[in-house]
Formats: C-alpha cells, structure tokens, sequence
C-alpha cells in the first residue's frame, strides 16, 4: 500500500469503493441468498430421506463448502455451471426420493440411536457421494456470487454477500417456525434459479426443475407426513380397539415413538414405564417433571400413579402436537398436565422448582445440531454436570429416574456411573431385558429401594460425559475408522476438484494465510456452536440465532473496516489471541450459574469479540487482494479443512479447540504476504 492510500479515509481508497452498479448488487443478493437457502434445504432434507444422514448432516455442510468454492473458481473461466444447477438439483432429489438408500451403522464405537434395519453401503462409501453431489448442485449458485465479485470491490462485494446469506438464515428460519413443508423450498429455489440464468435459458430452467418440484409435491401430499423444526414426522394408525388409539410416529425414515394408551403401557408393553414408581420408596407425587414427553404417554402414566402437577418438556414442538391430538388418555388436555417447548436442559437452567420425581423418558434424538458434528439435540441432558443440575431440582425425598434401550452393555454401566458421581451413591439398575435399562436414584439413598444389589460391571466403566465432552454415545479411544476413512476420501476429492477447476496449487500460494483464516473460524464458530447449545438449549431457534448472530457480527467486522481507519495487522493478530486466551480461560460453568440477560451479554462478548476481531483482520486483508474471486474461494476451501478438524474434539473437547484455533490463526498472520518486510494489508 502507498504512502498515499495510507493517508486516505478507509471509504477513499480504491478497494473500499461504496458505488456499484445496482444490478450487479441486487443478483449478488439473490445468488447469496439462495446459496444458502438450498444449503440449509439439503441438510434437513437429505437428512430426512437417507436413512441414518441426520446423524452426519455435517458433511452436507462440508459439501456446501467445496461448491461454494469451486462456484468461485468457475467464475473465473469463460464456461458456466448455471444453467444445469436446476436439472442438478432435481436429479439429487429425484434419486434420493426414488432410490432410497440407508447407511449401515452397526458397529459399538459409537451408538446410533435406530429401529429400522441398519442396512446398506457403509457409511464411507455414502458420505462422499453425498459430498460430491451438493458440492456440484452448490457450485451453480456460487458460480453467480464469484462473478459478481469480479465486478464490485472486494469488500463491497463481501458486503453485500452477507447480506444476502442473512437473508438467506431468514427466509430458512421463517420456513422452519412455520413448519412449511419441502415444496415451499424447493418453490423458492426454482424460481431463485430461473431469476438468475439468463432470459434466454430460463424456460429450459423451469422445465429442469420440474421435477424437484414435483418430487417435492408428492412428498408433501402424501398422508401421515408432517415437518417439525428438526424432522420430517411420518404417522401411521397402527390400530384401534376398546383400550384406545395406538399410533406410531416415524422421523427421518425411523421408528421413533408408539403412543398407546398408559394403561396398556403399564400392563402389557415394556416394565421401564413402571419400573421409577417401583423404586421410590417415597410415593409423594405432587409435582413430577418429563424430559422427553414426545406424545404424552409417559405424561399419562404419570397422572395415573397420582401424579398433581407434570411439567411436560419436549424439545419437538410437532411431537407433542400429535400427542395433543390423537392420544386417547388425553393427557394434554389434563389440567395438571404444563407443557413446554423447550430443550431439557435448557429448562433445567431457567427453573427454579423442586420435583418429587424427574424422568429422562427416553429422550434420544435422530439428528445433530447444525454445525456441530457429534452434538446431538439431546448430548448437553446426560453429562454429569446434568445429572446434578437435576439432583439439584429435586426435593429432598425426590427420585430422579432414566429409561431407553440403550443397545450396549457399556452406555448402561456408564450412565449407571454417571448418576452415582452425581448424587453420591449407588444407583438402582433395571436391565429390563435387550439392554433395555432403567437407572433410578433418590437424592437421599434411603428413598430408594432396589430390586437387586448394584450389578458389577463386565469392563471397565466408561467416565461421565461432560459438559466440554458431551459425546455420551462415544466410547472412547482413538477416532473411529469409519470418520477417518470418510474425511480422508472428502479431503482428497476437495483437492483433485480445486486442481482441476483452479490450476496448480502453488497458484494459491499468495493467499495461503486465507486459507487458515477459513479453517480457524470454522472451528472458533463450532466451538460457539457448543458453548451457545450449552448455555441456552440445543433448539433450533438458539442454532439459527447463533448462525444470524455470526453472520451480523462479520457484517459489522467489514463496516467498521470500510469506515474507520482500524489499528495495523500486528495489533489485531495479537488482539484475536488475547479474546481467544479470555474465552479459554473463563468456564462456561461460571456462566450458567447467572441469571439468563447476564448470561446472554457474557456469553456473546466471549464468544463473538474473536470473530468480530478475525474478520476485522479478514477484511484488512482480503480488501488488499487483486483476485477477490480467487482468494474468497480459497478461504472457504479452508472451512473444509476447519470442518474435518471439528471431529479432533471426540479428543481434545470443545475447550480445547480454542488452542487449535489460536494455532491456526498464528499460522494465518505468520503466512500473510508482506511488501518490504510490512504486511500488505496494514
């Protein structure tokens, strides 16, 4: 930078000009926003019809990722992606919708929560294709982002892209609250990418995403199916007769809850619904509280053991719905009966109230979070520091009681050892039959009473899950196979696509510091993903604001860098650290014991000061390069190597990773081109 651009005022300088051509501006806009509509589309939609995809959407967002970037590196040639990505796209939903496929997840390393027959290509195998086919139905979309950065300066152009992905969150996030149905994204979508081909083309457009539409459609019209926030609900009338309805409620392609009437339930189906009465010694009933109500079945034993007052908490709002409607004890409708539409630990953090009874009725999720990888909408409910939390609501002849099938041998022992860290003693263990189990323990141990002394494990007792390691599913040990294999194979597509569309690697040398930029701040906002699912509930409302939250505070990063005169490099590098080194040090146990404004206002400067720092730094120095296209597709090629590391936190946990963050962002300014021996950017 010359002497005389130093002088200037950031909004004088070449690369921060404010004036664009008003159309060029509005399709940048619109390519950001659908980009990102059909990103978040296809993880909830893929997820809902690959068997067992829900438990790895995050390798749709990996995919996502590598389209993006390769849509950047199309940008620069002279040929088009554009006009096939409506035919692209409905050929993705046309073949997952017509050829349904399941990925095969036996195995003990890490228990997958299924009824239905884990059968299919392994998970190696499945995972890349998926990767590659949204990666190629992605790039069309991108492709429009990259060129419109070739016609606006850089941080023009990144302006007005994060807004359109802000829109993008918004429009996704309005679809979610209202529970639209598939058809009204795939609407959306097809008209975005008539809009943007070409008039000429746009016919041959509508016509290639017919089929989507359609397949869309039927999907929608077809009776029993429903979407929740984070499902697609299939029921089905199983049968009916003189004691009640019996209905099974099926998500993403698995059998997920049968309601049947309580009395049924306590007489003639499994003995975990009666077995928590059998084990509390004090039979006092006035209030009890369900984590996992789902369609009230557990709600309706609970009223018929006496129960004054159920707090009903289930994280699925369209679950409970159901429940409301067609289970025939009415618990619902019960006056004693207040539902909640909450995260259970979530509801834990903001309550106040003492129970006689707290049931974990078997709250096991067939999804992840967006954006984490190994968090489950459930994982923050069954680490130690849960369990305490919920020993802490209960009164003190209370009894607090869990029940699932729980598939192996070891997750029983280790919840077992979980519950014992937390109250102090020994736990009453049911193994009800098929490593179905109930774990009971009363706050006082004399208010438990035990069919059997405490049984003695066969190995070793996995450790507790944690709230920095909430992985209650994962055994331990080294990375599984299966996640190597996969994130080797997505990792060697990625390079031999970026060397066939970007030329030689070594042409990217220059923004090799981009790069790192990308994979550092990937990880930092999965690691916020965590601390923000802990602190305020795994719901998707939380998840979208985080995702808004982020995107708002690197739209202020890139303003504040286009109009004030921010401090040099060297200054910022070292500023990112030192918000790392607060955010590393300060626990987010601290955090929890605060009431929820205080909470929120610490936990979003602790979390979003680095990336507000980060993308000043992003912005200084992505304004300094002479191929934005290039240089941008770089550092979201770099979110995918951030992705893959996200998997090192089965091993370090999630407080770890700010380390790896720091590493990667010192490897980022140590990598920065300098003219002189001065950083170009400063």
């Amino acid at each position: 930078m010359s002497a005389t651009d130093q002088r200037m005022r950031p909004d004088q300088r070449p690369e921060y000009r404010t004036h664009a051509d008003a159309r060029v501006v509005w399709r940048l806009i619109l390519g950001s926003s659908v980009m990102l509509l059909i990103e978040l589309a296809l993880i909830r939609w893929l997820g809902a019809n690959i068997l067992h995809l829900s438990y790895f959407t995050n390798f749709v967002l990996l995919g996502s990722f590598l389209g993006i970037g390769l849509g950047f590196l199309i940008a620069r040639r002279s040929w088009s992606l554009l006009p096939a990505s409506a035919g692209l796209l409905s050929l993705l939903v046309l073949a997952t919708y017509l050829f349904p496929v399941s990925i095969d997840r036996t195995g003990s390393e890490i228990i997958y929560f299924t009824a239905a027959d884990p059968s299919g290509p392994p998970a190696w195998l499945v995972l890349p294709v998926v990767f590659c086919a949204v990666a190629i139905v992605l790039a069309g979309p991108a492709e429009v982002v990259g060129r419109c950065f070739a016609e606006l300066a850089p941080l023009t152009a990144y302006r007005w892209d994060l807004v359109g992905s802000l829109l993008g969150i918004a429009t996704f996030t309005l679809l979610s609250f209202l529970r639209a149905p598939s058809i009204c994204w795939g609407l959306i979508a097809a008209a975005a990418l008539v809009i943007l081909v070409r008039p000429g083309q746009r016919i041959a457009t509508g016509l290639a995403g017919t089929g989507m539409v359609l397949v869309l459609l039927a999907e929608t019209l077809t009776p029993g199916v429903t979407w929740s926030p984070y499902y697609k609900v299939v029921t089905d009338n199983l049968f009916q007769n003189q004691e009640g309805t019996f209905l099974r409620i099926s998500v993403n392609g698995v059998p997920h809850q049968q309601m049947g009437p309580a009395q049924w339930k306590l007489t003639k189906a499994e003995e975990q619904y009666r077995t928590p009465y059998a084990r509390a010694a004090y039979q006092s009933l006035d209030d009890v509280l369900i984590v996992g109500a789902g369609s009230g079945s557990d709600v309706a034993i609970a009223l018929s053991k006496g129960a004054q007052h159920v707090d009903a908490v289930d994280i699925d709002p369209r679950i409970v719905e159901i429940g409301a409607e067609f289970n025939s004890d009415r618990p619902y409708q019960d006056p004693r009966v207040t539902r909640h539409i909450n995260d259970g630990r979530a509801f834990l953090h903001t309550s106040d109230k003492r129970y006689d009874l707290i049931l974990f009725a078997l709250p096991d999720s067939l999804a992840l979070v967006n954006g984490a990888s190994q968090i489950r909408l459930e994982s923050f409910l069954f680490t130690q520091e849960a369990l305490e939390s919920a020993r802490a609501h209960l009164k003190p002849t209370g009894v607090f009681s869990m029940y699932n099938y729980y598939r192996e041998e070891w997750l029983i022992d280790r919840l077992a050892g979980t519950a014992e860290a937390a109250f102090g003693h020994p736990p009453c263990v049911d193994r009800t039959g098929g490593n179905q189990a109930v774990v009971t323990i009363a706050r006082d141990p004399a208010n438990q009473r035990c069919q059997t002394p405490p049984s003695v494990p066969s190995a070793a007792v996995v450790a507790p899950a944690s709230d920095d390691r909430p992985f209650l599913y994962y055994r331990g040990g080294a990375l599984p196979q299966m996640y190597l294999w996969t994130l080797g194979g997505i990792l060697a597509i990625s390079l031999i696509a970026v060397r066939a569309l970007g030329g030689p690697l070594r042409s990217m040398r220059p923004y090799a510091d981009l790069f790192f930029m990308g994979a550092a701040f990937l990880l930092l906002e999965t690691k916020n993903i965590a601390t923000f699912a802990l602190l305020f509930g795994t719901t998707w409302l939380v998840n979208a604001l985080v995702f808004g939250g982020v995107l708002v505070i690197v739209l202020a990063a890139v303003e504040t860098t286009r109009r004030v005169r921010t401090p040099p490099l060297p200054v910022v590098w070292a500023a990112i650290l030192a918000s790392l080194a607060v955010a590393y040090v300060v626990d987010p146990q601290w955090l929890l014991a605060m009431s929820f404004w205080p909470r929120l206002i610490t936990a979003t400067l602790l979390a979003f000061t680095p990336i507000y720092l980060a993308n000043i730094a992003f912005a200084k120095r992505f304004a300094a390069t002479d191929h934005a296209q290039a240089a941008f597709g770089v550092n979201l090629l770099g979110a995918i190597v951030g992705g893959c590391l996200e998997y090192g936190a089965l091993l370090t946990g999630y407080r770890n990773l700010l380390i790896v963050v720091a590493l990667l962002y010192a490897l980022a300014f140590v990598l920065t081109p300098r003219r002189g021996g001065v950083l170009i950017s400063t």
